[in-house]
This record gives structure tokens, sequence and C-alpha cells, in this order.
């Protein structure tokens, strides 16, 4: 049995990481440029304490007039290359962690555009959208930013440790005490930093999801009255980010004054004994102001450790949603035959169905012979498996059962490029882009294929250049998202006219003439009659006195084949389809 349903696996944290860094590796050469200079800058931290040595042991307590000189000067040269080391890491990172959004997301979108339909009818498209928009930026941080930043307080506080170990080793032992504790409960934070990123990430997503069918439904909360049940919606979807979002900020909270705590009780003690030591003689002045700094300055670049972690944990969490859907099944696109020039023959073999969601077949063992040139209706109830049948034919849905020939060849053998472009599809829910006209009619490849004279033709054979030549722009007047600057009929007209110009060997036309009034359909009726002629159409509808004049009707119901025949034929059964047409009259 086949099945075009996605499947994912669970990725294990190293992997993930390791697949996020796989999107740095083409841009290495900038990554190492901020590598290096991270390492310059941290390089100097552990300066400042060994100057202040000389500084007061030299300058202040013997009084050496070379020291008192040279001290300022070093200083100065201590900061400017500091300031900048980090510029260049600043901007090197920043220009790699842009290039990493930016590859992710093409990705992800090339992913989109070739998952097959069973997917976007699990998925909401505000969860996908967040997972493009909002998800992908969480990346960032925790795939070069951290690391960076894991980078420069790692060699800062080697560094600053090197040279309390020269001053005194067993002091600064003290320290190394601390390294399992902290170890043990950043192991703890993490676990519980990773859950509570992934509740962030869904939460966002369905964020999206309602406001999305907030914009899009606007029309019918107004009019039934639903806002304070979508106000609701939205309440509880931000409510659940904000309480998510606030138990991930305490929990990382938490964990740094506890480091911070256990790093001052050792400061505190090693402060004790130290100054024990000078007391005795055994330090001097400077050295002993030196160890102190250096014991000081370890806690900004062990606190911000602590921080790496839980934008990693976030970035780990965003990571997993993000490569969810880049490993998701693609359609099969590829096939060992073209379909060139089709004739349009169609032949159902034995084709079932079953959506995943679904506990019954939407069609059931469907045998039918479509000859070339041949108009086809389906008719039946909604949901008796009409929109189903004709969605395979251009393979939107592979059958779970049976095969579907093309000309004689199952179309699971041809390449699905050459198999859809044979086809051409209006249907009931016109898919406008906010774009021209004229692009709108020439969409995709067709762009390349047709010159303006032959759009424009199109466009009058659809009987659309009565309201075009309106328009201000004309063909070239950009008609807003999904066309809302269009009328109902106006946006079929358009999606006619696009049919019309691919001149496929093959149309399916779901309910085309829906929206349009009785003038523009007698108009329209017109133009689909020429452009049926040699070629194969099947027409879904459901208003009958559009489809009498077609070669067959085939009359659906629970998913099978109910009846068969001209309209003549069938009103003489006296069967499903006289009823349908006794509803309708």
């Amino acid at each position: 049995m086949k099945s075009d349903t996605p499947q994912t696996t669970k990725l294990a944290s190293k992997e993930l990481y390791s697949r996020l860094l796989h999107y740095v590796k083409p841009h290495w050469k900038m990554f190492a440029v901020s590598i290096f200079s991270t390492v310059l800058l941290a390089a100097t931290e552990p300066l400042l304490p060994m100057l202040m040595k000389p500084l007061l042991d030299g300058s202040f307590v013997d009084k050496n007039p070379e020291n008192i000189k040279l001290m300022p000067v070093l200083l100065i040269f201590l900061f400017l290359a500091r300031g900048i080391a980090g510029l260049i890491s600043t901007v090197a990172i920043n220009w790699v962690s842009t290039r990493l959004v930016m590859d992710i997301r093409r990705d992800m979108f090339e992913r989109i555009l070739s998952l097959p339909n069973n997917y976007f009818d699990q998925q909401s498209t505000g969860s996908i959208a967040s997972t493009i928009t909002y998800t992908v930026n969480q990346v960032a941080s925790g795939c070069t930013n951290a690391l960076i930043i894991g980078v420069r307080d790692s060699v800062a506080i080697l560094g600053l440790l090197a040279w309390m170990f020269y001053l005194d080793w067993k002091l600064s032992l003290i320290f190394f005490f601390l390294v399992p504790l902290a170890g043990l409960i950043m192991k703890m934070v993490s676990l519980r930093l990773r859950r509570l990123g992934t509740g962030v990430q869904d939460g966002m997503g369905e964020i999206t999801h309602v406001m999305e069918e907030t914009i899009r439904g606007n029309r019918v909360i107004k009019i039934f009255g639903g806002q304070d049940y979508e106000q609701e919606r939205f309440h509880k979807a931000t409510n659940a980010v904000r309480r998510f979002m606030m138990k991930f900020t305490t929990t990382s909270a938490v964990t740094t004054p506890i480091i911070e705590m256990l790093a001052a009780f050792a400061l505190a003690y090693i402060i004790y004994i130290a100054s024990l030591q000078a007391a005795e003689g055994n330090i001097t002045v400077g050295g002993f102001v030196s160890l102190f700094i250096a014991m000081a300055m370890l806690f900004g670049p062990a606190k911000r450790l602590t921080k790496v972690n839980e934008n990693i944990q976030r970035a780990l969490a965003a990571a997993e949603s993000i490569f969810e859907l880049i490993d998701e099944t693609p359609e099969n696109i590829k096939g060992s035959k073209s379909a060139g020039v089709a004739k349009g023959s169609i032949e159902f073999k034995h084709v079932s169905y079953q959506y995943s969601s679904g506990d019954e077949p939407a069609i059931s063992d469907i045998n039918l012979q479509i000859n070339e040139g041949e108009t086809i209706a389906l008719v039946g109830k909604s949901g008796s498996g009409k929109t189903t049948l004709a969605n395979m034919i251009p393979r939107f849905y592979v059958p779970t059962d049976g095969s579907i020939l093309l000309d004689g060849t199952d179309i699971n053998d041809l390449d699905i490029m050459s198999l859809r472009s044979n086809m051409a599809l209006v249907s009931q829910d016109v898919v406008l882009f906010d774009d021209t006209i004229s692009n709108n009619i020439a969409y995709g490849l067709m762009q390349k294929q047709f010159t303006e004279n032959e759009i424009k033709q199109a466009a009058i054979a659809a009987h659309a250049m009565e309201f075009i030549n309106a328009m201000p722009d004309g063909m070239n007047t950009q008609i807003g998202e999904n066309g809302t600057k269009l009328s109902g009929g106006q946006r079929q007209r358009i999606a006619i006219a696009r049919a019309i110009l691919k001149d496929a060997a093959v149309l399916i036309l779901d309910e085309a003439t829906s929206a349009l009034d009785s003038q523009s359909e007698r108009h329209v009726q017109e133009a689909l009659e020429n452009l049926k002629y040699g070629r194969t159409t099947i027409i879904i509808a459901h208003r009958l006195s559009t489809i009498k004049n077609a070669d067959r009707i085939i009359v659906m119901d629970k998913g099978k084949i109910a009846e068969s025949g001209t309209h003549q034929e069938l009103l003489g059964l006296n069967g499903i389809y006289t009823k349908l047409q006794k509803l309708q009259t």
C-alpha cells in the first residue's frame, strides 16, 4: 500500500547542533575571522590583572620611573586592541548569523514547495509561517553567538586561571572544587530549558495560527459576533506562551545567582587566605591585587557561560521544529518516463484513496475510462469523492490502491513536471497572487513562453478584458492579496484566462463558474466550450444546468461510481441524478 503521509524522526541534541553548524560551513572564512578575533579579545582579558602587578609593585612600591611611563601606554594599547578585536568579532559573527538564517529559510521554503498536499491537510498555515519567521531566528543565537561567547569566555577563564596558578597555585585550586557542582546544576537546568523552549515554539505557532484565521475570516467574525470567542482564543494562546517564557526566564535566572554564590564563597575564602599570606610577607601587594582582580574578572565570563546554555537550549528546541519540516518527505517528482505532449486519455484502475485523518476511504475501487478529447462531468453530494478523484489526476494525492494511466502510462512512472505541464486547473477557491493581472494570467513558466498579445487574447477569451480595461493600469494593475481588489466573478475569470493560456491537453474545472453572475457565466461557458474542443475535460459541478452537454456524466456516491451516462440517459434511470435534478429545479 502506498502512502504520502509525511514521516519525521526526532534528532538528538548533538545531531541537531551538528546540522546547525553545517550551515556555517559555507561561510567558514568569515566565521574563522570571527573566531580568531574573539580569541584575541579573550587573550587580552588576563592582561589587565597581569599589568596590575608591575604597575603596583614597580610604580607605587619600587617607584621605578620606567614603569611609571610604560604602564599608562600599555593600558592604552591594551584597550585599543580589545576594541578592534571586539568590533571585528561582532561584525563577522553577525554576518555569519544572518546568512545562516537566510540559508535555513531558503531550505525550509524550498521544502514547502515540494511537500505533498497531504502535509498541508494536517498542518495549519500559522504554524508553518511561525516556524519560518519566528522559530528560525532562535537558531542564530545558539549556533553562532553562543559559540562565540563560549569560545571567548572559555579562553578568558583559562587565561585568568593560568595567571592565578602562576601567582599562587594552591589558592587557585579552590576554584576547581566548583566545577563538578556547577556542571551538575547546568545539566539539570539544560533538560528543563529544552522542554520549555519547545513549548514556546509550539505556542508561537498557535498564536500565528489564530491571527491568520482571524485576519482571513474577519468578515465572518464580525457578522456572527465572534469577537469575544476569537479574543479568548488569542488570550489563551498568548498566555500559554507567556507562562512558558516566564518559566524559561525563571529557570535561567535562578541558575546565575546559585553559581555566583558558590564562586563568591570560594573567592571570600581565597581572599582571606591571601590576606594572611600578605601579612606574613609571602605575597606582594601587586601580586595580591593582581590575584584578586583575576578572581573577580572570572565572574563575568562564568556568568555569561551560564547564559550560553540558555541560548543553546532555545536554539536546539527551535532546530527541532525546523528540521522536522526540512526532513519531511517531499512528493516524488521524478519518473522514468516523460509525458511529452499528451493526447489526454485517462484511465482509473481499481483506484482507492483514504485520507490519513479519515476512517472511511474518500474513494473506493474506481474503474473509469476517459477517452481523448472527452468531456466528463463529476456530480454528486458534497463529500462523495468528486474533488478527490480529480485531484489524483495531477498527482496531488497518490492512490492508496490501484493506478491511474495517462495515455496508457501509469502517472507514477511519469516525471511530475511533464505530467502537470499537460494539465490546467480552475478551482472553486480561486488562488491569485499579489501581482499584476498579466503576471497572474501568465503565471510561472508561462511568463517566458507567451507574449503580451497572447496573454491579452486569453483574457479576451475568458471575457475578462471588459473589467481589465476599466482598471487604472489595465493588465499591469496590482490586484492585492489573492485578488482582493477584484470581485469573485472577476477573480474566477482571471483563473479561467490562466487555464486558457496554458492550452493543456487535460482541463480540470472544479466549480469553475460558481462565482459568476448569470451574464458572466454565459460568456465564460461559451469560452469554455471553445476551449474544450480537442481536450480531455473533467468538470466538477453542483449546478447540473452547467453540465447537460457533457459527453458523459459520472454520478458519485459515498466514494463510488453510482451512475454513468448522458444527461438524458441518467434522467431515464430515475436514480440519484434524477433526484439531484429535481432538487435543483
